[in-house]
């Protein structure tokens, strides 16, 4: 009944969060309405008064009859400004409700006045003001859509934004949820560890005769569990950390929506409708004073009434219209309720928690953020001003036109006649006026241009401010004393941890530059290594980088990174900072160029670039991805891995200025290079409107993960874990090889007469608790062979596991403790290479080790290139040598071997970089059998550092 009660009330709250966006959009939408109506009513207006001045010209020479028969006719019609709709026939029926509607009943009042009219007035009604008039329509039109489709646009930003909010809390409540479960599996192991322990205390009291051989048995099966307690543990902790990461996006989404549904409402909507107004007022004000000027000049009996007129001119008030108009659509253009926090199956916190694990990320957000703030405050305060002035010189080009109207009547003030009249609209005039037409265009569309700049800025500052505020609340609520002890135990754990470096990997195909597919294949690894590793390190430290991806990075740390990479190593694992972040977006980006052949093949790219010039989007998402379908699998795999970590990148363009245009600027070249002897020019356009494209629609291009497994970008990662054995590898530590330790065990206790000592001749850290860690030099004791790369031995007094390739054994030590395992086809070829002397190189990691940010297992594959083990000069190579032969001198006399057997049989060490050493890892990573414990991983070299950096 509880999860029923659970799902009524999940329901019920998606269901309000859904009325509440359908609500907004039927705002948005009257909205648009009332900004038409608006701009019809007006262009209605302007052809009535352009109708009117042209009849009025007509009557004015018919005299008196005429004009009377005019002022009845448009007094007693309903005409087009009256129409069928409610909101224009409540505008006529209260003309004083707008102050053009109230201009033009005292327009009809006056007319109704005027008997006669001479030809003068004729002239100027049917000539200038009238022009004027269809001038002002076609501003007013213009305008009016442009200023719709900024609306428009406006407003789509605004539902993408609450669309976002909606997927912030998806996520949110799918990580909640597996944090939730891994608690309740957390808490299942500890209570089996308990009975465990329990059961353990009980037969120990009972039975005191069989502690010998039952005490390795109970400590393996304590051991067991603890270690299934502390995966868990690490589960439970990576899903909350999770869980965190997500909760604080949704309620950063959350606060961001809210600040850009408040400031749209109360400040965009205002200023679009200003923008709506812009000159139209004045325009039409100016058209009156003209007409006024002219009556006044020819009939100075009607004086009272151009009075009453030009009252009514001067009482055009664009802000009062605006706040009529607002009041008489109070419901289209009151502000929505704010969007409630919902939180998921019973999570009480809701407020951003400032973890010890996102604290080197939250910080350097909030900072970033307050410069960002600053930056944008700047330039939305420049944008204001070049604002004002544009308007202000729009004003003055609008005012300017109306100065030639009265030019006829100031020429013949008593008795124009009608050459003078058309003297007066000779072609000089006619081209100033076109010349001052074009700069009032170029005014206007600069001015529309920084009206968007300017709202654009100010919708970035509200939701920056909102973010910061949460941020900075999040930062101030943290108790000092509790954090500087949680952030020096913090500190102390991370140091722990970087103190243990990935293990690199070796492959047979080339990575950067060459063929993706055949990588992929040969190297089991579904995405790349330098894709997902590059990846993961943007996610967790420069999703708010500004300029990321679009600021080129140090080209020598580049080629450091893209080396390492090449080498199989990890690089971003350690010993890289946030500073390296243009280095590393540099070094995907260089990835993607240098591949041969390139992800989208040459014969698709004309009909790619063709599908990216469809207009309607649904129909170009459609063919894109039916020719993308036709790429392999393991390329879709990667292209959905990319792009869908690009869409959530363009997210943060609040902060990071990238969106998806800008992105797409930077990857489209490098994505799809033009072909030579195209011009790059002409395709550049499409190519980006492609990956725009690919960008912000990834999950419709590309199938979903039912169709095409494969791995999938993660929006809230964890960082990766430090420790080499993965979840899967554990277990089989654990359960698989217990019997063998158990028996290896007993065996190191009751038999020591097969024991052999080695020199290591490498340092090695361990990694779990199972390896040991020694020194170059050190003496180790050998009981018996564990696998084909670990013995089971000691090195001062604590036994453990140690690494095969980074110890120097004496000749026929490599029987010593295989049992049935030495006649094994694999020993026997690893023994015919033990003997063989080498270059000492220092070896790679253990086949079959994890690797890689994810901690899942990646298959190493050697290369049997001959040049790559002849690494280390002959200087090195002869101190080595000589080296080798003291320590394996003082070994061979402890165990009572003289001079010249040492001499004799003197083997180097087994490198992994030899061919038949790469063979046998290989054979040994892949088919590895049950009896032989997973290799952890080991550390790399100490001593050959600095010889083998070339």
């Amino acid at each position: 009944m509880a999860a029923h009660g659970k799902l009524r009330r999940e329901r019920g709250l998606q269901a309000e969060y859904e009325a509440q966006v359908k609500e907004m959009r039927w705002q948005l939408s009257e909205q648009l309405r009332c900004l038409e109506l608006q701009g019809e009513l007006r262009r209605e207006l302007l052809q009535e008064l352009a109708e009117f001045m042209r009849r009025r010209a007509e009557v004015e020479l018919e005299y008196s009859r005429g004009l009377d028969k005019l002022a009845e006719r448009f007094s007693g019609r309903g005409g087009r400004l009256g129409g069928s709709s409610r909101e224009h026939q409540s505008f006529r029926k209260e003309p004083s409700l707008l102050s053009p509607l109230h201009c033009w009943a005292v327009l009809l009042q006056q007319t109704r006045q005027q008997s006669r009219e001479s030809a003068t007035l004729s002239e100027v009604l049917a000539g200038p003001l009238a022009q004027r008039l269809s001038h002002i329509a076609e501003d007013v039109g213009r305008i009016i859509k442009k200023s719709k489709d900024l609306e428009q646009q406006l407003q789509e930003e605004l539902l993408e934004v609450v669309s976002e909010l909606q997927t912030a809390k998806k996520t949110y409540q799918v990580y909640h949820m597996e944090s939730v479960n891994a608690e309740a599996k957390l808490r299942e192991a500890e209570r089996q560890e308990e009975k465990r322990a329990g059961r353990s205390a009980a037969a120990a009291a009972t039975t005191t005769t069989t502690t010998t051989e039952a005490g390795p048995l109970r400590k393996s099966s304590l051991k067991k569990g603890g270690r299934l307690v502390e995966k868990r543990q690490a589960k439970f902790l990576e899903h909350k950390l999770k869980c965190t990461k997500a909760r604080n996006e949704y309620l950063l989404s959350l606060a961001s929506v809210n600040a850009a549904v408040s400031n749209y409402y109360l400040h965009d909507v205002m200023d679009l409708m200003d923008c709506c107004d812009t000159g139209f007022h004045l325009a039409l004000g100016q058209v009156l004073r003209s007409y006024a000027a002219a009556e006044s000049h020819t009939q100075v009996s009607q004086m009272q009434g151009l009075g009453s007129l030009e009252e009514a001119v001067e009482a055009l008030d664009p802000l009062g219209d605006k706040v009529k108009v607002l009041e008489m659509h109070a419901v289209a253009f009151c502000p929505p309720l704010r969007f409630d926090y919902h939180p998921h199956e019973g999570d009480e916190v809701a407020e951003i928690r400032l973890e010890m694990e996102l604290r080197d990320e939250i910080l350097p957000r909030a900072q970033n953020i307050q410069s960002r703030l600053d930056r944008q405050t700047i330039e939305t305060e420049e944008v204001s001003k070049t604002l004002k002035a544009t308007l202000q010189a729009l004003l003055e080009v609008m005012a300017s036109e109306d100065g030639d109207v009265l030019d006829p009547l100031q020429a013949s003030p008593s008795t124009p006649s009608t050459e003078s009249l058309k003297s007066t609209s000779s072609d000089p005039g006619t081209r100033q006026v076109g010349r001052r037409r074009g700069q009032q265009q170029e005014t206007e569309t600069f001015y529309i241009m920084k009206l968007q700049q300017y709202l654009s800025g100010r919708s970035i500052l509200a939701k920056l401010q909102a973010k910061h505020e949460k941020l900075q609340e999040a930062i101030q609520r943290g108790d000092k004393e509790e954090q500087e002890v949680s952030w020096t135990q913090y500190t102390q754990r991370k140091q722990q941890k970087s103190r243990h470096p990935r293990p690199s990997s070796q492959y047979n195909q080339k990575l950067f530059g060459g063929d993706m597919e055949k990588f992929i294949q040969s190297s089991g690894q579904p995405v790349p290594l330098v894709v997902e590793s590059c990846v993961r390190f943007i996610n967790l430290n420069g999703l708010q980088h500004e300029g990321i991806f679009r600021v080129s990075g140090a080209q020598p740390r580049v080629s450091e990174i893209r080396d390492a990479f090449e080498r199989g190593e990890d690089p971003l694992v350690e010993g890289c900072t946030a500073h390296d972040l243009d280095s590393v977006a540099g070094v995907l980006k260089l990835y993607f160029r240098s591949l041969d052949p390139p992800l989208f093949p040459l014969d698709l790219l004309q009909e790619l670039l063709a599908s990216a010039e469809l207009e309607a989007v649904a129909e170009r998402v459609e063919h894109v991805s039916r020719l993308l379908a036709q790429l392999p699998a393991p390329v879709l795999v990667v292209l959905r891995y990319l792009f869908t970590f690009l869409n959530h990148l363009a997210q943060y363009s609040d902060e990071n200025m990238m969106d998806p245009y800008n992105l797409a600027v930077c990857f489209g070249p490098t994505l799809l290079p033009v072909p030579a002897g195209q011009d790059p020019v002409a395709l550049q356009g499409r190519v980006n409107q492609l990956v725009q494209t690919l960008i912000v629609q990834p999950s419709r291009v590309f199938p979903p993960l039912t169709l095409l497994p494969g791995p999938i970008y993660e929006k809230c990662m964890a960082p990766p874990s430090s420790s080499c054995l993965g979840d899967g590898q554990l277990e089989g530590l654990v359960g698989e090889n217990e019997p063998e330790l158990e028996a290896g065990t007993l065996a190191q206790e009751d038999d020591l007469e097969g024991v052999v000592e080695a020199v290591a001749c490498f340092a090695y850290t361990g990694r779990t608790a199972q390896e040991l860690s020694f020194q170059r030099g050190d003496v180790l004791r050998l009981h018996e062979r564990a696998s084909g790369d670990w013995w089971r031995g000691e090195c001062s007094g604590a036994r453990g596991l140690i690494p095969h390739k980074y110890i120097t054994l004496p000749g026929g030590a490599e029987k010593v403790g295989q049992g049935p395992q030495a006649n094994s086809p694999e020993v026997l070829l690893a023994m015919e290479f033990v003997h063989r002397p080498e270059p000492c190189t220092p070896p790679e990691a253990p086949l079959g080790t994890p690797g890689g940010p994810s901690g899942h297992r990646r298959h190493c594959l050697v290369p049997t290139s001959p040049e790559r083990y002849v690494e280390v000069d002959k200087a090195v190579a002869q101190t080595m040598d000589s080296v080798f032969k003291e320590l394996l001198g003082k070994t061979s006399a402890r165990q009572g071997l003289g001079p010249a057997s040492t001499s004799s049989s003197s083997p180097g060490p087994c490198s992994l970089k030899s061919p038949a050493c790469g063979r046998l890892g290989k054979t040994r990573g892949f088919s590895r059998g049950s009896g032989a414990p997973v290799s952890p991983s080991a550390s790399h070299p100490q001593s050959l550092d600095s010889p083998l950096k070339h």
